[in-house]
């Protein structure tokens, strides 16, 4: 190569390298993420390796010096003793509140996270997350005054990402069970605090965490606890009292676990088990996990959270967010065969849900649509066409339920609403701010004996809801 040609290609070349070496430094330790911010769901926990690691030793329980209330009633697990959504107590609820609001009884802080209470015995159940020992943490409180019984954990280490508990542990008789964060189930005695026994469902099953860790509430069914491990099986059964494992489902192709809970159905005679995963929908038997159907006919979004609602008559409301909308099926049976149609599909201006579950009542579908700009109650009849809807009350991604021919709602900001439950039209009762600058009060609510348990992302409140005798 000639001089003169040296001369010219090598200045050339050298500024092309500082260009690169310009560029690597401008980006370097600017990361760029073009995942859409989520609700709830700013990260992805890395389970990579967890089937590797042995199943965390429990710390012991300690006793506190909380007692558990004599107050009667109870809402054992998520969305209430009938998996609903419903309180059935009879208890009168108040129509009109001082103007304060109702009376706080209690309130307790709690770790970051969204997990709600289950009640049962006079005792409150969360499954809370100590950001300073990294540990899920069982605690029990009382139901009279919010005082701590007792409490135990078991290390495991959660990033905070708005928030790490997420589930509502599941109560019956002498035993509580909870669904961390990191697929960790285990089985606690309600009154001594005591681990019974613990599964882990990532190094057992292969189960794959989450993004945004887990949501599935435990079911617990008569002396079995039912569970969505989606990997190797696809629903267990586990003893109660042992954690010994009673039946395995099949593997279905290479479906995950979503943030949804099963749903205890039964069908021309036949209970099952109702479960969204990644790839569809699956019905087992629940005498023996034996698959009856499945379908791909329904598949959410992003994320799946809402648990299907059984309407009756074998028909299955499903709905998600993020563009998934919502949609009508219907299960059928000849001959011992099981099929499941469309009945129906809702676009998601229409109807689409993010985080809660939609309630069925009397022949209607109340739920709070989460399109971007809407977060308007409504009322759905069966064929999906909408009744009402709240107008300018919005109520973002907070809880509600039905009790006493009521709607209550939580926005995500703290505001309790409480409308009547019927298709006669939005008819708001009262309302008011029961958390002071609240920050994303999404936690599934308890009601028992008109005291009403809810929280943000780190305040737990009692209040009580009951009419005055």
């Amino acid at each position: 190569m000639k001089k003169g040609s040296v001369d010219i290609l090598l200045p050339s070349a050298l500024g092309a390298l500082g260009c690169i070496a310009l560029a690597f430094w401008l980006t370097a330790g600017r990361a760029v993420n073009l995942e859409p911010r989520l609700p709830g769901k700013d990260g992805v926990p890395d389970s990579a390796g967890a089937a590797d690691v042995p199943p965390p030793e429990p710390t012991g329980a300690v006793r506190l010096d909380g007692q558990p209330s004599s107050l009667p009633g109870s809402w054992p697990w998520f969305r209430g003793p009938a998996f609903n959504a419903i309180a059935q107590d009879g208890v009168s609820l108040a129509r009109q509140w001082p103007t304060d609001g109702p009376k706080v009884l209690w309130n307790v802080e709690l770790g970051p996270g969204h997990a709600g209470a289950a009640v049962d015995g006079g005792r409150v159940f969360v499954l809370d997350y100590d950001p300073v020992a990294l540990a899920d943490t069982m605690r029990c409180f009382s139901l009279e005054d919010g005082r701590e019984i007792w409490r135990n954990s078991y290390p495991v280490e959660v990033v905070e990402n708005h928030g790490m508990s997420r589930t509502v542990p599941a109560v019956s008789g002498d035993c509580v069970v909870s669904f961390g964060p990191k697929c960790h189930v285990a089985c606690w005695n309600v009154e001594t605090g005591d681990c019974l026994w613990l599964i882990d469902l990532v190094q057992k099953y292969a189960a794959k965490v989450p993004n945004w860790y887990a949501g599935q509430c435990p079911v617990i069914d008569g002396d079995r606890v039912i569970l969505a491990p989606c990997a190797r099986a696809c629903l267990i059964a586990v003893d109660l009292k042992s954690g010994d494992v009673i039946w395995e489902s099949e593997k279905i192709s290479n479906w995950e676990m979503t943030h949804g809970s099963i749903l205890p159905m039964t069908f021309a005679g036949k209970k099952m088990y109702v479960y969204c995963g990644s790839g569809g929908v699956v019905g087992v038997d629940a005498a023996d996990g034996k698959v009856l159907w499945e379908t791909k006919e329904w598949v959410g979004n992003m994320a799946t959270c809402p648990t299907p609602v059984d309407i009756g008559d074998g028909r299955i409301f499903f709905s998600s967010g993020y563009g998934a909308g919502a949609k009508m099926m219907r299960l059928a049976e000849t001959g011992g065969a099981w099929s499941i149609e469309s009945l129906f599909e809702l676009k998601p201006k229409k109807f689409e849900s993010e985080q809660q579950t939609p309630v069925y009542l009397d022949g209607h579908i109340y739920g709070v649509r989460t399109k971007s700009g809407g977060e308007q109650l409504v009322c759905m009849d069966l064929e999906g066409n909408e009744i009402w809807n709240s107008g300018r009350d919005k109520f973002g991604r907070g809880p509600y339920m039905i009790a006493d021919g009521l709607l209550i709602l939580l926005d995500d900001e703290g505001m309790l609403t409480i409308a009547e439950a019927t298709a006669e039209g939005y008819r708001p009762v009262a309302q008011a701010q029961v958390i002071e600058d609240a920050h994303d009060a999404w936690a599934p609510m308890a009601l028992v004996e008109g005291r009403l348990i809810l929280r943000d992302l780190t305040r737990m409140k009692c209040l009580n809801l009951a009419a005055t005798p």
